[in-house]
C-alpha cells in the first residue's frame, strides 16, 4: 500500500511471511528511512538476548493492571510464536538488523509503552478483565476457533476486520487504548516524518490491524499534534 513517498507494509508479529516480506522490501526497494512500530523503551528490550529486569518502580509507573496485562499479552504471543516457530516481533527485529546493515535511517513511530500501559491500567474494566480470563480458558481448552486463519501468514483484510470487530465488542476500552489512541500517535509521527523528509523513500512497517486507519489519519488534513517521536 503506497501513499506519496511512503510504502506501508502490514505484518503479523509471529508470521514467517512477514519476515520474508520485510527482507524483500528493504533489500529490493532500498528505502531511505525504515519506520517501525516500536518506541525507545521496547527497542533495546527486543534486541536484548536477556530478559529485562522488572523493577517495583516500573510497576508503580504503569499500574498493576497495566503490568499484569502486559505479562499476559507477552505470554499469549510467546505461546503462539512457539506454535508457528517464530518469536514475537521477529519481523521488527529483522527490519532493525537490515536497516543497520544497509545504513538506512531508522524511525521509531509508536507511542511510549509506559504511556500505553498507564492508559490501559486506568481504562480497563472488571468486565473486560473477566472476558479476558474467559477467552484465555477457551483458547486453552476449546479446539474450535471462532475465526480460523493461518498463524504463519498475515491475515486477509476480511479476517482482520472480523478480529477487530470482535476485539472492539468484547474489549471496548482496551481497543481504544491499544488501537485507536496508538493509531493517532503513529499517524502523526508518520505525517511529521513525511513533512521533514519529502524527497526520501519511507517504508512503514506496522501490524496489519493498524494499516487502514493509520493511512486514513495520515491522509487527513487535520493539523499534526505533538507526540513523542524518536529516530535511531
Amino acid at each position: 500500500m503506497k501513499y506519496k513517498n511512503i510504502t506501508f507494509l502490514g505484518t503479523s508479529h509471529i508470521a514467517k511471511q512477514s519476515l520474508d516480506e520485510v527482507k524483500q522490501h528493504i533489500e529490493q526497494d532500498k528505502p531511505d528511512i525504515v519506520a517501525i512500530e516500536l518506541d525507545r523503551a521496547r527497542l533495546p528490550a527486543l534486541m536484548s538476548k536477556t530478559r529485562p529486569k522488572i523493577e517495583l518502580m516500573v510497576i508503580r509507573h504503569i499500574g498493576v493492571k497495566g503490568f499484569i496485562f502486559s505479562l499476559l499479552g507477552a505470554w499469549a504471543e510467546k505461546k503462539l510464536g512457539k506454535i508457528v516457530g517464530v518469536a514475537p516481533g521477529s519481523e521488527m527485529k529483522q527490519a532493525i538488523i537490515l536497516a543497520r546493515k544497509n545504513k538506512i535511517e531508522l524511525a521509531l513511530i509508536d507511542q511510549d509503552i509506559a504511556i500505553t500501559l498507564q492508559r490501559l491500567s486506568k481504562a480497563i474494566t472488571w468486565k473486560e478483565k473477566g472476558n479476558f480470563i474467559v477467552d484465555i480458558f477457551k483458547a486453552m481448552f476449546s479446539r474450535k476457533n471462532e475465526i480460523d486463519f493461518d498463524l504463519r501468514t498475515v491475515p486477509e483484510k476480511k479476517i482482520i476486520k472480523k478480529l477487530t470487530s470482535k476485539l472492539k465488542e468484547r474489549y471496548p476500552n482496551i481497543y481504544k487504548v491499544l488501537i485507536e489512541e496508538r493509531n493517532v500517535v503513529i499517524a502523526n509521527n508518520i505525517r511529521k516524518l513525511m513533512e521533514n523528509n519529502p524527497d526520501k523513500k519511507i517504508l512503514v512497517i506496522l501490524g496489519a490491524g493498524h494499516i487502514d486507519e493509520v493511512l486514513e489519519l495520515v491522509k487527513s488534513e487535520e493539523p499534526s499534534i505533538s507526540f513523542s517521536f524518536s529516530v535511531g
